[in-house]
Protein backbone atom coordinates (compact mmCIF):
# COMPACT_ATOMS: atom_id res chain seq x y z
CA UNK A 1 0.00 0.00 0.00
CA UNK A 2 1.53 3.46 -1.32
CA UNK A 3 0.88 6.49 0.27
CA UNK A 4 -1.68 7.55 -2.25
CA UNK A 5 -4.27 4.72 -1.13
CA UNK A 6 -4.71 6.26 2.68
CA UNK A 7 -7.52 8.20 3.17
CA UNK A 8 -7.35 10.94 5.97
CA UNK A 9 -10.38 12.45 5.60
CA UNK A 10 -13.14 12.50 8.12
CA UNK A 11 -17.01 14.45 8.17
CA UNK A 12 -17.97 16.11 10.92
CA UNK A 13 -21.33 17.36 10.70
CA UNK A 14 -21.71 19.39 7.69
CA UNK A 15 -17.61 20.05 7.43
CA UNK A 16 -14.90 17.62 5.97
CA UNK A 17 -11.75 17.41 6.98
CA UNK A 18 -8.56 16.44 5.03
CA UNK A 19 -7.19 14.12 8.25
CA UNK A 20 -8.39 14.18 11.73
CA UNK A 21 -6.19 16.51 13.59
CA UNK A 22 -7.01 20.04 14.68
CA UNK A 23 -5.17 22.29 17.14
CA UNK A 24 -7.56 22.60 20.72
CA UNK A 25 -9.16 26.04 21.27
CA UNK A 26 -6.78 28.52 23.20
CA UNK A 27 -3.80 26.71 22.35
CA UNK A 28 -2.96 27.72 19.03
CA UNK A 29 -3.40 30.83 16.74
CA UNK A 30 -2.98 32.47 13.48
CA UNK A 31 0.18 34.11 15.14
CA UNK A 32 1.86 30.38 14.94
CA UNK A 33 1.37 31.22 10.80
CA UNK A 34 5.30 32.07 10.24
CA UNK A 35 6.05 28.65 11.93
CA UNK A 36 3.52 26.14 11.49
CA UNK A 37 1.82 25.33 7.73
CA UNK A 38 -1.69 25.58 8.53
CA UNK A 39 -3.23 24.77 5.77
CA UNK A 40 -2.24 21.32 6.44
CA UNK A 41 -4.49 21.27 9.55
CA UNK A 42 -7.57 19.16 9.72
CA UNK A 43 -9.42 22.98 10.58
CA UNK A 44 -8.52 25.49 12.86
CA UNK A 45 -10.15 25.88 16.23
CA UNK A 46 -10.48 29.51 17.72
CA UNK A 47 -9.98 30.63 20.55
CA UNK A 48 -12.91 31.56 23.36
CA UNK A 49 -15.25 33.82 21.90
CA UNK A 50 -17.87 35.91 24.05
CA UNK A 51 -19.71 38.65 22.75
CA UNK A 52 -18.29 41.31 25.08
CA UNK A 53 -14.93 41.80 25.69
CA UNK A 54 -12.66 39.85 28.68
CA UNK A 55 -10.15 40.74 30.75
CA UNK A 56 -9.78 37.14 32.02
CA UNK A 57 -8.19 36.10 35.38
CA UNK A 58 -5.57 38.03 37.12
CA UNK A 59 -2.04 36.24 37.06
CA UNK A 60 -0.43 33.78 37.35
CA UNK A 61 -2.42 32.33 34.93
CA UNK A 62 -0.28 29.33 33.74
CA UNK A 63 1.81 26.52 36.18
CA UNK A 64 3.84 23.71 34.91
CA UNK A 65 3.33 21.12 37.15
CA UNK A 66 5.29 17.80 36.80
CA UNK A 67 3.42 15.75 34.18
CA UNK A 68 0.78 18.50 33.02
CA UNK A 69 -0.22 22.33 33.02
CA UNK A 70 -2.62 24.10 35.43
CA UNK A 71 -4.30 27.03 33.71
CA UNK A 72 -6.58 30.02 34.88
CA UNK A 73 -6.38 32.08 32.05
CA UNK A 74 -10.41 32.80 32.61
CA UNK A 75 -11.43 33.04 28.59
CA UNK A 76 -9.80 36.59 27.97
CA UNK A 77 -10.87 37.84 24.44
CA UNK A 78 -11.17 40.93 22.61
CA UNK A 79 -15.23 39.71 21.73
CA UNK A 80 -16.73 39.09 19.03
CA UNK A 81 -16.50 42.31 17.19
CA UNK A 82 -12.83 42.38 17.28
CA UNK A 83 -12.95 38.29 16.26
CA UNK A 84 -15.06 39.40 13.02
CA UNK A 85 -13.11 42.38 12.15
CA UNK A 86 -9.30 41.32 12.60
CA UNK A 87 -8.86 37.88 13.30
CA UNK A 88 -11.31 36.24 10.83
CA UNK A 89 -10.11 37.63 7.96
CA UNK A 90 -6.69 36.54 8.65
CA UNK A 91 -7.81 33.07 9.10
CA UNK A 92 -10.00 32.82 5.50
CA UNK A 93 -6.76 32.91 3.70
CA UNK A 94 -6.24 29.47 4.54
CA UNK A 95 -7.90 26.67 2.89
CA UNK A 96 -9.21 24.91 5.94
CA UNK A 97 -12.32 25.22 8.09
CA UNK A 98 -12.82 27.65 10.85
CA UNK A 99 -14.74 26.63 13.93
CA UNK A 100 -15.64 29.15 16.48
CA UNK A 101 -15.36 28.25 20.02
CA UNK A 102 -17.99 30.27 21.69
CA UNK A 103 -19.11 30.86 25.34
CA UNK A 104 -21.57 32.78 27.32
CA UNK A 105 -22.73 33.86 30.69
CA UNK A 106 -26.60 33.10 29.50
CA UNK A 107 -28.37 30.76 27.06
CA UNK A 108 -29.38 34.62 25.43
CA UNK A 109 -25.76 35.36 24.35
CA UNK A 110 -24.88 31.98 23.08
CA UNK A 111 -27.89 32.23 20.93
CA UNK A 112 -26.63 35.78 19.78
CA UNK A 113 -23.23 34.60 18.79
CA UNK A 114 -24.44 31.49 17.44
CA UNK A 115 -26.55 33.96 14.95
CA UNK A 116 -23.99 36.24 14.62
CA UNK A 117 -21.42 33.77 12.88
CA UNK A 118 -23.99 32.05 11.23
CA UNK A 119 -22.65 32.63 7.86
CA UNK A 120 -19.24 33.29 8.90
CA UNK A 121 -17.68 30.01 9.92
CA UNK A 122 -17.92 26.06 9.32
CA UNK A 123 -19.23 25.49 12.53
CA UNK A 124 -19.11 26.73 16.35
CA UNK A 125 -17.84 24.49 19.36
CA UNK A 126 -19.87 25.37 22.44
CA UNK A 127 -17.95 25.82 25.53
CA UNK A 128 -19.88 24.59 28.26
CA UNK A 129 -17.04 23.08 30.01
CA UNK A 130 -14.42 25.91 30.97
CA UNK A 131 -13.69 26.00 34.96
CA UNK A 132 -11.88 29.33 35.00
CA UNK A 133 -15.03 31.84 34.65
CA UNK A 134 -17.12 32.76 37.11
CA UNK A 135 -20.26 32.73 35.17
CA UNK A 136 -21.40 30.50 32.55
CA UNK A 137 -18.85 27.95 31.36
CA UNK A 138 -18.65 24.59 33.41
CA UNK A 139 -21.59 25.68 35.06
CA UNK A 140 -23.82 24.90 31.69
CA UNK A 141 -22.19 21.45 31.25
CA UNK A 142 -22.85 19.80 34.29
CA UNK A 143 -26.62 18.66 34.19
CA UNK A 144 -28.61 16.70 30.89
CA UNK A 145 -31.50 19.16 31.29
CA UNK A 146 -29.29 22.60 30.77
CA UNK A 147 -27.34 20.73 28.55
CA UNK A 148 -30.24 19.83 26.00
CA UNK A 149 -32.45 23.58 26.61
CA UNK A 150 -29.19 25.33 25.92
CA UNK A 151 -28.19 23.17 23.23
CA UNK A 152 -31.74 22.90 21.66
CA UNK A 153 -31.68 26.91 22.04
CA UNK A 154 -28.71 26.98 19.86
CA UNK A 155 -29.22 24.79 17.09
CA UNK A 156 -32.77 26.70 16.51
CA UNK A 157 -30.27 30.05 16.07
CA UNK A 158 -27.78 28.34 13.30
CA UNK A 159 -27.50 25.75 10.69
CA UNK A 160 -23.60 25.74 11.31
CA UNK A 161 -22.22 22.24 12.49
CA UNK A 162 -22.82 22.20 16.64
CA UNK A 163 -19.80 20.60 18.04
CA UNK A 164 -20.48 20.87 21.89
CA UNK A 165 -17.17 20.67 24.63
CA UNK A 166 -17.95 18.54 27.80
CA UNK A 167 -16.14 18.83 31.01
CA UNK A 168 -14.71 15.78 33.10
CA UNK A 169 -15.98 17.66 35.90
CA UNK A 170 -19.05 15.59 36.15
CA UNK A 171 -20.39 12.09 38.11
CA UNK A 172 -21.28 10.34 34.78
CA UNK A 173 -20.50 11.56 31.15
CA UNK A 174 -23.18 9.38 29.45
CA UNK A 175 -26.36 11.54 29.63
CA UNK A 176 -24.65 14.97 29.34
CA UNK A 177 -23.36 13.36 25.62
CA UNK A 178 -27.00 12.36 24.89
CA UNK A 179 -28.41 15.09 26.14
CA UNK A 180 -25.85 16.68 23.23
CA UNK A 181 -27.24 14.54 20.51
CA UNK A 182 -30.82 14.69 21.53
CA UNK A 183 -30.94 18.20 21.50
CA UNK A 184 -29.42 18.46 17.47
CA UNK A 185 -25.62 18.59 18.64
CA UNK A 186 -23.95 17.53 15.31
CA UNK A 187 -20.67 15.90 17.63
CA UNK A 188 -19.29 16.47 21.00
CA UNK A 189 -15.60 16.92 21.85
CA UNK A 190 -14.24 16.20 25.41
CA UNK A 191 -12.76 16.49 27.94
CA UNK A 192 -11.94 20.18 28.52
CA UNK A 193 -9.28 20.30 31.98
CA UNK A 194 -9.77 19.19 35.13
CA UNK A 195 -9.92 21.17 38.32
CA UNK A 196 -6.61 21.48 39.97
CA UNK A 197 -4.76 23.32 42.41
CA UNK A 198 -0.98 23.82 42.63
CA UNK A 199 0.63 25.30 46.49
CA UNK A 200 3.98 26.67 46.84
CA UNK A 201 5.52 24.94 49.88
CA UNK A 202 8.11 28.14 50.65
CA UNK A 203 5.40 30.62 50.54
CA UNK A 204 2.98 27.88 52.56
CA UNK A 205 -0.12 29.23 50.21
CA UNK A 206 -1.69 28.73 46.70
CA UNK A 207 -0.17 29.50 43.52
CA UNK A 208 -2.99 28.67 41.44
CA UNK A 209 -6.30 26.82 41.43
CA UNK A 210 -7.23 26.32 37.56
CA UNK A 211 -7.91 23.61 34.57
CA UNK A 212 -5.34 20.84 34.15
CA UNK A 213 -4.26 18.99 31.16
CA UNK A 214 -1.46 17.46 29.42
CA UNK A 215 -0.48 13.89 29.30
CA UNK A 216 -1.48 13.48 33.06
CA UNK A 217 -4.95 13.80 32.21
CA UNK A 218 -5.04 11.30 29.13
CA UNK A 219 -6.49 8.28 30.79
CA UNK A 220 -9.37 9.73 31.74
CA UNK A 221 -9.96 10.80 28.66
CA UNK A 222 -9.71 8.10 26.85
CA UNK A 223 -12.07 6.67 29.89
CA UNK A 224 -14.65 9.55 28.83
CA UNK A 225 -14.42 8.82 24.95
CA UNK A 226 -15.03 5.37 25.13
CA UNK A 227 -17.99 6.07 27.53
CA UNK A 228 -19.33 8.46 25.44
CA UNK A 229 -18.92 6.61 22.01
CA UNK A 230 -21.11 3.70 24.03
CA UNK A 231 -23.87 6.40 24.38
CA UNK A 232 -23.95 8.38 21.16
CA UNK A 233 -24.47 7.64 17.27
CA UNK A 234 -22.81 11.18 16.33
CA UNK A 235 -19.21 12.24 16.15
CA UNK A 236 -16.76 12.65 19.20
CA UNK A 237 -13.61 14.35 19.16
CA UNK A 238 -11.04 13.05 21.67
CA UNK A 239 -8.62 15.60 23.58
CA UNK A 240 -6.27 15.37 26.37
CA UNK A 241 -3.36 14.85 26.70
CA UNK A 242 -2.20 13.56 23.12
CA UNK A 243 1.45 14.35 22.50
CA UNK A 244 2.76 11.73 19.65
CA UNK A 245 0.99 9.50 16.48
CA UNK A 246 0.08 6.79 19.43
CA UNK A 247 -1.41 8.63 21.56
CA UNK A 248 -3.99 9.42 18.52
CA UNK A 249 -4.43 6.42 17.76
CA UNK A 250 -5.48 4.89 21.42
CA UNK A 251 -8.40 7.62 20.92
CA UNK A 252 -9.18 6.57 17.88
CA UNK A 253 -9.35 3.02 18.87
CA UNK A 254 -11.43 4.40 21.99
CA UNK A 255 -13.98 5.80 19.43
CA UNK A 256 -13.10 9.40 18.23
CA UNK A 257 -13.62 10.05 14.72
CA UNK A 258 -10.86 12.75 15.23
CA UNK A 259 -8.49 15.09 17.60
CA UNK A 260 -7.63 17.92 19.34
CA UNK A 261 -4.04 18.49 20.42
CA UNK A 262 -3.72 20.84 23.44
CA UNK A 263 -1.09 21.17 25.99
CA UNK A 264 1.75 20.15 22.99
CA UNK A 265 1.53 22.67 21.30
CA UNK A 266 3.44 25.05 23.77
CA UNK A 267 6.09 22.49 23.40
CA UNK A 268 6.17 22.13 20.42
CA UNK A 269 3.93 24.05 17.69
CA UNK A 270 4.93 21.21 15.06
CA UNK A 271 3.10 18.92 17.33
CA UNK A 272 0.02 18.68 14.76
CA UNK A 273 2.18 18.51 12.04
CA UNK A 274 3.91 16.06 13.40
CA UNK A 275 0.91 13.68 14.87
CA UNK A 276 -0.56 13.96 11.13
CA UNK A 277 2.37 12.62 9.48
CA UNK A 278 2.89 10.05 12.25
CA UNK A 279 -1.04 9.12 11.51
CA UNK A 280 -0.65 8.81 8.19
CA UNK A 281 2.80 6.92 8.70
CA UNK A 282 1.08 4.28 11.10
CA UNK A 283 -1.94 3.71 8.08
CA UNK A 284 0.49 3.15 5.99
CA UNK A 285 2.53 0.55 7.78
CA UNK A 286 -0.27 -1.64 9.29
CA UNK A 287 -2.21 -1.42 5.83
CA UNK A 288 -5.19 0.96 7.37
CA UNK A 289 -7.10 2.23 4.09
CA UNK A 290 -8.87 5.02 5.46
CA UNK A 291 -10.06 6.49 9.47
CA UNK A 292 -13.44 4.11 9.39
CA UNK A 293 -10.99 1.57 10.26
CA UNK A 294 -10.57 2.79 14.01
CA UNK A 295 -14.56 2.57 14.41
CA UNK A 296 -14.81 -0.64 13.17
CA UNK A 297 -11.91 -1.78 15.06
CA UNK A 298 -13.42 0.10 18.08
CA UNK A 299 -17.18 -2.29 17.65
CA UNK A 300 -15.24 -5.57 17.38
CA UNK A 301 -13.51 -4.93 21.00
Amino acid sequence: MNIYEIELSVKIGNITLKNPVIPASGTFGIEYEDIVPIDKLGAIITKGITLKPKEGNKPPRIFETRFGLLNSIGLENPGIDVFLKETLPRLKRYNIPIIANIAGESIEEYEELAKILNKEVSGLEVNISCPNVAKGGIEFGQEPDVVFSLVSKIRKATNLTIIVKLTPNVSFIKPIAKACEDSGADAISLINTIKGLAIDVEKQKPVIFGGLSGPCIKPVALRMVWEAYNSVSIPIIGIGGISNTGDAIEFFLAGASCIQIGTANFIDPLSCIKIIDGIRDYMIEKKIPNMDFFKKRRDEF
